[in-house]
């Protein structure tokens, strides 16, 4: 049982909120009185821990205790003035933030983590004082953890172990420049200490923190339910919506969900963002214990039997994204599937009997540069989980950690981490080619990535082979058509022998000499594509244009597609007088299907032509509108 305040205690507090002379006064004065009740039991240096979800005796409190304490109005509150970019959870980190806190058997959690992370970048270990400082010390070294370089300790005031939910995000401005920390009101306003972890983090890294915590901009948030894709998009469950609503219980003021969209644009540089229906049985409403990013297009989802527990909504949210999203680069996700483990004692699915915070989970791991630190459950599924992450995630070192003992109290490794990006990122975009077409392209395949780092940049150069086990050959990847936002290199591999793979990765050094490359594991990691078969010189039909519905057509239709390999393609309408009146979809297909969509609403009643181009084949379909 997780120990809370007694009911005699709860009436003290409601009582004292009557009388105090003045609002200020009353808000300090219930603090006072709040803390006084709590010490020592909404800290688990002793005694049962708190868990990620908030308890009973938490609840009984918040209208005597709602929004932000004195300590966390220290950062900026007006958003920064350069447009900024929320960093992907995939980028080159400087540190990773954990807090030692919990009972006995959540700690060898930690000093996994630690030994994991340590070996990628500095681990910051935040303690409530010396006395845990030495005690971190202590369960590390004994475990044979070198803590003599990368690992640091930080005395910072807390009450749980769940980092991810109230540490600082990372934002950069003018997309490479200045690291920038933002720091939301945690949604567990019980937890104070908890609440002013950035504002002694932010100093100790010399980092600006910027805090979304007056009005109109005082926003609810948990890092659990943010997941960016580095290029302006996030996701999240609609529990940000509902912790921001009229009536919320966190004292800030309701917003609409364009002002939330507008302050986590101002604050975070989120473009589009895109939230979905809260689970009915993760009772955590967090993103991170169903959904991950592996990169900029490829979701990684859990999966459950078709009709079991939160399999339904899973799915239902799944075709919401793909039906009504595209990536930042205009193509449809590339989706992956990981399955739920059922509890590993009695194969049960939640909910569980007297027990809603059980939800164990492979999505809830955190990439360390090139480690990803993944939870497993003693259970038959662990290695085929592993397999999975090894499979997408080329070059990567998977680390499992066993994380039965806390998964109960409502989280795993990507709950009790935060990310802390470094302050001079050599950033490389690039999309990853489909299969290619030699008929289509017979200068060689093109290469596109967007590579910025804020001291300009030396040279760019893509390396290529047969087998992931090189040779290595390297092409040049030259500035192209730059402007002063977004600075585009463009090279050519050359052509590769029809029914082969080819394995790539791109290299980059900026002027001051730091050297990077993405994959960030290259060349153990790599993306890779295949060269289709050719018959003389006609292709391989690549992609096959199926039945638009409805058709005839007067609003929203669908275009569907199926191509048997991914491929690049464009999907483009005309009239019969062959004039383009619009251009679809033009990029990467994914293998199988694909449904893309037009408002015929828009168009004037007659007949037109839809053309799916891919590589040398053109398909063309005809659309009546009425």
């Amino acid at each position: 049982m997780v120990r809370g305040i007694s009911a005699k205690g709860r009436i003290f507090v409601k009582r004292c909120a009557g009388f105090c002379p003045s609002n200020k006064f009353n808000m300090k004065f219930r603090y006072l009185i709040f803390t006084f009740l709590l010490a020592g039991q909404l800290s688990a240096q002793t005694g049962d821990p708190l868990p990620r979800y908030m308890t009973a005796e938490e609840k009984a409190l918040l209208p005597h205790i709602a929004g932000p304490g004195d300590q966390i109005l220290n950062g900026i509150t007006n958003p920064p003035a350069l447009p900024v970019r929320a960093m992907a959870e995939w980028e080159e980190l400087q540190a990773l933030l954990i807090t030692w806190n919990g009972p006995a058997d959540w700690l060898p959690i930690l000093v996994e983590i630690t030994r994991a992370a340590r070996d990628e970048c500095r681990v910051i270990v935040n303690c409530n004082g010396q006395t845990q400082v030495d005690a971190a010390k202590n369960s590390l070294t004994a475990a044979g953890v070198d803590i003599s370089s990368n690992v640091e300790f930080v005395i910072v005031p807390n009450n749980s172990i769940w980092v991810r939910d109230y540490g600082p995000n990372c934002v950069y401005a003018n997309t490479v420049d200045s690291l920038y920390l933002v720091d939301w009101i945690y949604n567990r306003p019980t937890r104070k200490k908890d609440d002013t972890l950035s504002t002694t983090i932010a100093p100790y890294l010399g980092v600006p923190l910027y805090t979304t915590t007056l009005a109109p901009s005082d926003m609810v948030n948990t890092g659990s339910n943010f997941m960016s894709d580095g290029m302006g998009a996030a996701f999240a469950s609609k529990l940000i919506l509902s912790e921001n609503a009229p009536g919320n219980p966190y004292g800030v003021s309701a917003k609409t969900e364009t002002q939330i969209n507008t302050i986590l644009q101002n604050f975070m540089g989120i473009q589009r963002y895109i939230k979905m229906t809260a689970l009915p049985y993760d009772g955590i409403h967090h993103i991170d214990m169903h959904m991950k990013l592996l990169d900029e297009e490829t979701l990684l989802i859990g999966k459950y039997p078709d009709t079991e527990s939160d399999g339904p909504q899973i799915e239902a949210n799944l075709a919401y994204v793909l039906d009504n999203f595209k990536t930042s680069f205009g193509t449809p996700f590339k989706i992956v599937r990981i399955p739920m483990p059922a509890f590993y004692s009695d194969g049960q699915y939640p909910p569980y009997p007297g027990q809603s915070a059980l939800y164990p989970t492979y999505a809830n791991a955190v990439f360390v540069n090139k480690t990803v630190i993944l939870p497993i459950y003693d259970n038959a599924l662990d290695n085929p989980a592993i397999d999975t992450f090894h499979k997408y995630l080329p070059g990567y070192r998977v680390f499992p950690i066993d994380c039965r003992n806390i998964i109960d109290a409502g989280g795993a490794v990507h709950c009790i981490t935060k990310e802390i990006g470094v302050a001079d990122p050599l950033r490389i975009v690039h999309q990853e080619l489909p299969c290619m077409d030699n008929t289509a392209w017979s200068g060689g395949y093109p290469v596109w990535a967007n590579i910025a780092h804020r001291s300009g940049l030396q040279s760019a150069t893509v390396h290529y082979a047969s087998s992931p086990d090189g040779p290595w050959q390297t092409a040049d990847l030259p500035l192209y058509n730059p402007d002063d936002t977004v600075w585009t290199h463009k090279g050519f591999i050359p052509l590769q022998a029809a029914g082969s793979t080819v394995y790539y990765y791109i290299e980059a050094t900026a002027a001051n000499g730091k050297t990077l490359t993405r994959p960030i594991t290259a060349p153990e990691g790599y993306w890779s594509f295949c060269v289709l078969e050719t018959s003389g010189t006609e292709s391989v039909a690549a992609a096959e244009l199926l039945d638009i519905y409805p058709n005839p057509a007067s609003a929203m239709t669908v275009i569907p597609v199926f191509t048997k390999v991914s491929t690049f393609g464009n999907i483009r309408i005309f009239n019969t007088l062959g004039q383009q009146i619009e251009t679809v979809f033009s990029g990467s297909l994914p293998a199988g299907k694909s449904n893309h969509f037009i408002d015929a609403s828009r168009y004037l009643p007659g007949t037109y032509f839809v053309e799916l181009q891919t590589g040398s084949q053109t398909v063309v379909k005809k659309l009546s509108v009425h």
